[in-house]
């Protein structure tokens, strides 16, 4: 098994508490291991696992998981977890995996999940809406719609994204959330493949040749995963389309270094928005 078997890795960094006295992973944690990898699987899939589910109609139960041991990791080491699911079955899914040592290959597993009744916990056939999310993320399909448009066709799935992060999360204001600006705004909504939607933003015109990205927000259970860069970039290219020669933001201070990789430059002193400090970014087009 060779790490250009996989597209998916979850990479991770082993800690003392992990081993035992010769310095090497006590063999139990590296289900541990696969199993945290798994979480960020559905991530990659774009879907925020307990609602996803949910609309599915059912969960996910590990019904075997074996593993192979060909060499152990140290103290320190950094490690790559690999995941590829191999073959859907009528209510079932095996994953097959790997954890890597840079190119040495330390541990391959096989694990398989069972799509059941959440209440019974009786096997259900695995939903053709899932069968496909997974086909298509082996094969490398995209796993998001970005759609841009206007408040009356987008603003109903982005005040619903909005107001869990905004309002629920960050505690701001419900009456700051949304504002009277959206009516004029264009607007970015990325739909994961259940068609749920699990990020927003807007661009305003700030000024002749400026625009404006505002009201970013991501579920929280994807950030992360690079669903904010696409609508970043998503934004960003209907600013260009439209013939401005800047865009500027106000970025949440924890969110500065995201946008700086994204070609966003600071401008001026911090303040405080809602009652959260920013600082003004941009970025010549």
């Amino acid at each position: 098994m060779q790490r250009q078997d996989f597209r998916f890795f979850h990479r991770l960094r082993v800690r003392w508490v992990e081993v035992d006295m010769q310095k090497i992973v006590f063999n139990g944690h590296y289900l541990m291991y696969f199993d945290t990898a798994i979480s960020d699987y559905w991530r990659a899939l774009a879907l925020p696992y307990e609602e996803a589910m949910l609309q599915l109609g059912g969960d996910l139960y590990v019904k075997k998981a074996s593993i192979e041991y060909h060499a152990s990791a140290r103290f320190d080491d950094r490690l790559d977890v690999a995941l590829k699911c191999v073959r859907v079955g009528t209510s079932s899914m095996v994953f097959s995996g790997a954890i890597f040592r840079g190119a040495d290959l330390l541990i391959t597993c096989e694990l398989i999940y069972v799509f059941a009744d959440p209440a019974s916990q009786t096997s259900r056939p695995v939903p053709d809406a899932l069968r496909s999310l997974l086909t298509g993320f082996e094969a490398g399909q995209a796993m998001l719609d970005i759609k841009t448009g206007d408040w009356v066709q987008l603003g109903a799935d982005a005040v619903r994204i909005r107001r869990r992060v905004f309002v629920e999360e960050q505690g701001i204001a419900p009456e700051l959330e949304p504002d009277a600006a959206d009516a004029g705004a264009v607007h970015a909504v990325a739909y994961n493949g259940l068609g749920q939607a699990v990020a927003t933003g807007r661009l305003l015109r700030h000024a002749a040749g400026v625009g404006k990205v505002g009201r970013m927000a991501v579920h929280r259970a994807l950030r992360g995963a690079q669903v904010g860069q696409g609508i970043l970039q998503s934004l960003v290219g209907a600013a260009q389309q439209r013939g401005d020669a800047e865009v500027v933001l106000h970025a949440q201070r924890s969110a500065e270094g995201f946008y700086q990789r994204l070609g966003f430059a600071v401008r001026g002193a911090p303040f405080d928005e809602a009652g959260i400090a920013h600082i003004e970014m941009f970025r010549i087009l």
